[in-house]
């Protein structure tokens, strides 16, 4: 009894000779700080969901009293991934449509799709993520054999980028005479009939058929998306274009702490969500922030609609789709300049990113910090790589669109104009950070394919052996911190996410395996994943 109540005083005695009192410690780590110095330490206190000290083991454990603590195990941990661009809402829809992705030729999209009608025998049937240079002969489809398939339920299959959609004759009817807009285009057949390919704005033609998946059915699979998210080490993501009825649900799900996913949202800029921005400003509901627009300016490549300022090498005559006008641009840019907001502008083609970078120029003399981002960059002139040091313009990347792309990059715009494609490391040189995403669902929302591909320039598979345009490869310092301070700086957060400093949110990730360094891509997941000092995912 004695024994007992002697080791009952020494605790006591222990716990109130330590001065200061932390929620809980993590120890026995390897912590990265990912500040100035890039520290790393062993051990961290956290109060109030934010980081109050870091240090030696000894140092904190020694310190502070807490409730809990968290024992690494000697495993990394750095600050929470974020994704600089991602889209929640169409990954959600995907999974509520039929997935498309990978499929391998036209008669595999068809045979998912009749599997999909098959289960759910909807009216209207939707799919996305086909890619027609995963297939044989690399040419976009044309609607024949889907006609042949369902000759009265209307289909949309959208390709993997959102930039087209092959529709059959059924969807067509729906549509009653139609004009193609500007910055659209609907290919015809060689008998002069629509091929059923619809392109970039040609897509607005769509969207009144297109049925809406009820609120419960996003929100479900909203929470498939973040808890994916969390495995990975991700806890945050700039949702890269929203308009207000997805705001609306985003909110709600932040309000009801369904969602606790660091999310950074970019409007779309309707009229609605322009009243929005006039209204409310900057707008904060816990991780939820709302302050810039996003705008598109071209397509995509890969379904010819980066705007280029020559003409396709496989598309003689032709340069691509504008989807915005510099006047357009430059409207959009001093309204946000004046509810202080952010114009993120969608950007492929050299000329699209010539026309934002221009337009940035306005900007950048009103208000130098403006941090207005070229989102995607992918292939810039070699004379325009300067107007991002010159306006301040960050850019912001994908790096698995370069390892996806290079299959088909060149024979799209000619071998001798891949000088300034997929440019990170000369994009990082002339504005000092650059933001780094995927594009989910156009990619994987793996954070560590995002590594390797912009250290290595491979695919998971380490295709090509020797790297895509190894020369813009980036470092593995300089590509984490594009996944942490320098996204959270794109977004102004820098001041309390990107790095584990004191005042900033204990928000991190500890990963099962050590940060793999070498050349062959070896998988990795999140050991836990903390979001303001609450375990949001863990292994054990």
């Amino acid at each position: 009894m004695r024994i007992v109540l002697y080791f009952f005083v020494l605790g006591c005695l222990s716990s109130c000779m330590k001065g200061e009192e932390a929620d809980f410690v993590v120890f026995n780590a390897e912590i990265h700080i990912l500040n100035e110095g890039n520290e790393v330490v062993e051990a961290m206190a956290i109060k109030d969901g934010k980081i109050i000290e870091f240090g030696p083991d000894r140092q904190i454990l020694n310190k502070y009293a807490y409730g809990s603590s968290i024992d690494a195990k000697g495993k990394e941990i750095y600050p929470g991934f974020i994704d600089a661009h991602g889209h929640l809402m169409s990954y959600a829809e995907l999974l509520l449509s039929v997935d498309l992705v990978g499929v391998s030729s036209q008669k595999e999209m068809i045979e998912r799709v009749v599997a999909y009608q098959d289960l759910n025998q909807k009216n209207v049937v939707i799919g996305s993520g086909w890619d027609q240079s995963l297939w044989e002969n690399g040419s976009f489809p044309d609607n024949h054999i889907l006609n042949k398939t369902f000759k009265e339920t209307p289909v949309c299959l959208y390709r993997i980028d959102g930039h087209s959609a092959l529709v059959n004759d059924a969807f067509i009817r729906l549509l009653g005479d139609f004009e193609v807009p500007d910055g659209g285009d609907v290919l015809r057949g060689e008998d002069g009939s629509y091929s059923g390919l619809f392109i970039d704005a040609a897509l607005q033609l769509l969207e009144p058929f297109i049925p809406k998946f009820s609120d419960q059915a996003m929100k479900d699979k909203l929470m498939e998306v973040q808890t994916e998210l969390f495995s990975y080490g991700v806890t945050g993501v700039h949702e890269a274009g929203v308009d207000s009825d997805e705001l609306s649900l985003l909110d709600q799900m932040v309000s009801s702490s369904e969602l606790s996913l660091n999310i950074y949202a970019m409007l779309s800029p309707t009229e609605s969500n322009l009243k929005f921005a006039k209204d409310k400003g900057v707008y904060r509901n816990k991780n939820l922030l709302v302050r810039s627009f996003k705008a598109y300016v071209d397509g995509a490549l890969g379904s010819s609609g980066a705007l280029l300022k020559d003409a396709y090498h496989d598309h003689p005559n032709y340069n691509g789709l504008s989807l915005s006008s510099m006047e357009e641009l430059s409207s959009l840019r001093d309204f946000c300049l004046s509810v202080d907001y952010q114009l993120n502008c969608h950007g492929i083609g050299d000329s699209a990113v010539a026309r934002i970078l221009n337009m940035c120029k306005g900007a950048f003399e009103h208000k130098p910090d403006h941090r207005f981002r070229v989102e995607h960059a992918q292939l810039v002139s070699p004379n325009d790589f300067r107007l991002f040091s010159d306006y301040a313009v960050f850019p912001s990347v994908q790096p698995t669109h370069a390892t996806t792309d290079q299959r088909w990059a060149a024979s799209k715009i000619g071998e001798n104009r891949m000088d300034g494609a997929y440019a990170y490391k000369s994009l990082l040189s002339q504005f000092g950070m650059i933001a780094l995403g995927t594009d989910f669902p156009v990619e994987y929302t793996n954070p560590f394919y995002t590594i390797h591909a912009a250290v290595h320039r491979k695919t998971p598979a380490n295709y090509p052996e020797n790297g895509f345009l190894s020369d813009e490869a980036l470092s593995m310092e300089e590509t984490l911190k594009g996944m942490t301070i320098w996204a959270a700086f794109a977004s102004f957060q820098e001041d309390e996410l990107g790095s584990l400093e004191i005042g900033k949110q204990a928000t991190f990730v500890i990963l099962d395996r050590q940060m793999n360094q070498g050349s062959i891509f070896r998988p990795n997941f999140s050991w836990l994943t903390c979001i303001e000092g609450k375990i949001v995912h863990s292994l054990e």
